[in-house]
């Protein structure tokens, strides 16, 4: 049996467990800096996102024959998937600023506000939350500590510093995709 383990059924070895399976590295001070989103990046992204949307829906008119640009793509809509990349560590500081929160009330909080426009599976929720955690942006305490259980974040003085210096971008960007829908919508309703 070398190097492997006899796990007790019927003699059948198995590989040992890794000591760590899910390994959460803390980032570095210069990773810190290169997750940073300028202040202006919402906006830009937000236009950016807004603008490629237009320009595949004229395409669409202009040849119905064509697939839709986003099919093509995969399925992903990227009015949605652009603002997804900004506006999801905005809600989710804005959010842990209010009262202690958790990741499933997190992602139904932020499906509520946006209509279900916005969704975010645990896949995405549970490791922005571990980064934002390293980084010292939110602190995490489980609701039983003698067990795993719901993990409760509030958001830390270096939290409310970055969600300050991310609003006024996202401000922007949200006024440019207001403007941009009515645009779209006046222009269905001539």
């Amino acid at each position: 049996m070398n190097d492997r383990l006899n796990d007790g059924l019927n003699g059948s070895p198995r590989e040992p467990a890794p000591s760590n399976p899910y390994p959460h590295p803390v980032p570095d001070e210069s990773a810190k800096r290169e997750k940073s989103i300028p202040k202006n990046a919402v906006a830009k992204a937000a236009g950016a996102a807004a603008e490629q949307y237009l320009r595949e829906q004229r395409e669409a008119v202009a040849d119905p024959s064509a697939a839709p640009a986003a099919k093509k793509r995969g399925g992903k809509d990227p009015l949605a998937g652009e603002l997804r990349k900004q506006l999801l560590p905005l809600l989710v500081l804005h959010f842990a600023r209010d009262e202690p929160t958790y990741g499933n009330q997190l992602i139904d909080r932020i499906t509520t506000l946006t209509g279900g426009v916005l969704t975010v599976n645990p896949n995405t929720m549970y490791p922005l939350l571990r980064d934002f955690e390293a980084r010292g942006l939110i602190e995490g305490q489980w609701e039983h500590p003698e067990r795993r259980s719901r993990r409760f974040y509030t958001l830390t003085k270096a939290g409310e510093d970055e969600l300050a210096r991310l609003l006024p971008g996202a401000r922007e960007a949200l006024s440019t995709l207001t403007t941009t829908l009515a645009d779209i919508k006046a222009e269905l309703d001539a």
